[in-house]
């Protein structure tokens, strides 16, 4: 999960800095959630996917398909 959450942001063109303000948690935390070094809870899981437009599924590898069911 953390390399595609990494993909995702470098794909984004966004710094860490960058995704961290947007769902609202420090560089440090998203930093050590990206490394693997600190799970990632629910809520921020849930933010990470409005923020890049792509399923749960997606960012934790149950899919190669990044489009989300509505």
């Amino acid at each position: 999960m953390r390399n595609r959450i990494r993909d995702l942001r470098e794909d984004a063109d966004l710094t860490q800095q960058r995704v961290a303000d947007a769902i609202g948690i420090t560089q440090r935390k998203y930093s050590y959630i990206e490394t693997g070094q600190q799970q990632v809870t629910d809520e921020i899981l849930i933010k990470l996917a409005n923020l890049y437009q792509v399923s749960i599924d997606y960012i934790l590898r149950q899919t190669d398909n990044p489009k989300r069911n509505k």
